[in-house]
């Protein structure tokens, strides 16, 4: 069964996004556990863009997508995903992407892709926070507090992943019950070194970017909102790639939660790499609604 085999290192994701070419524009491909038996939406967003990418012209990058997350997708199914090319212009691809499984879209997306170009330049500034090295990483974190953590977050952590995550403000058992501000930084990079195919990098980042993200917006409900006791699930994703990264290199992701309400939180995020470029932007709404005993 696919819902008990993990991955523990970046070759096991990047097989993951190898999809397989079963007809023009049609891919398919495989699922593999975050600790749940839904497809985690982190994966079918970077399948969908890898399968987006097969289907562009080598030079271009992509440089937008936006995606809605339909229905949960089974993780013991494979997953097709139909590309619809939708324009190819002098400077801009744009492609349409369906995830179907059982005959159902579970999962649309669109993307736009770049030829590379210069002209004007401009960002924020990286948040001044504390440098990855230093800092204790998910492992560590439930090594640190063990038992002191509730069963279902310290579950989640234990679980192998091919993305290190090391949290700047660190994790306490304390910090749960509490109500906290909707602001959170995060250093990630993968486990392992990458090929340099820049598609490789933007679609590693893409199932990175789905971490972290929701879950901010329940910081400032407390108990109320605590990790177990809600339902969450990603509704929508949209995401812009600014600048050059590697994925495999540290990068800062630097999330808020400007608002909640309606049974959804809204979340942004910042991706900036160690010399304070900002390589990537991210937005996403989700369903949180507390579970019922």
């Amino acid at each position: 069964m696919h819902f008990f085999i993990l991955m523990k290192s970046i070759k096991e994701l990047l097989g993951l996004l190898e999809l397989e070419a079963i007809e023009e524009n049609f891919f398919r491909g495989q699922s593999r556990s975050v600790g749940s038996r839904r497809v985690f939406g982190g994966q079918v967003l970077a399948q969908a863009l890898q399968a987006a990418i097969r289907t562009v012209p080598e030079g271009r990058q992509a440089h937008s997508l936006h995606a809605y997350f339909i229905l949960a997708g089974d993780i013991e199914l494979p997953i097709i995903f139909e590309v619809d090319r939708i324009r190819d212009g002098g400077s801009f691809n744009t492609r349409r992407v369906k995830a179907i499984q059982r005959g159902q879209a579970i999962f649309n997306m669109s993307a736009s892709f770049q030829k590379l170009e210069e002209s004007f330049e401009h960002q924020i500034s990286m948040p001044n926070v504390a440098p990855p090295e230093g800092l204790l990483n998910w492992d560590q974190l439930v090594e640190d507090f063990g038992d002191k953590l509730p069963e279902s977050l310290r579950r989640f952590l234990e679980i192998d992943h091919p993305i290190e995550f090391r949290p700047v403000e660190r994790i306490s058992p304390s910090m749960l019950s509490g109500r906290q501000q909707p602001l959170r930084h995060v250093w990630m990079r993968s486990k392992g070194a990458m090929p340099d195919e820049p598609g490789a990098h933007q679609a590693v980042l893409a199932y990175a970017s789905d971490y972290n993200l929701l879950t901010t917006a329940l910081l400032p409900h407390g108990g109320q909102a605590a990790f177990g006791s809600v339902q969450l699930a990603s509704l929508d994703h949209a995401m812009w790639f600014h600048r050059s990264f590697r994925a495999d290199e540290w990068l800062l992701y630097a999330i808020d939660s400007p608002s909640a309400s309606g049974g959804r939180g809204f979340t942004r995020g910042s991706i900036f790499d160690q010399e304070g470029r900002l390589v990537a932007s991210v937005a996403q709404e989700g369903l949180i609604r507390a579970v019922k005993r």
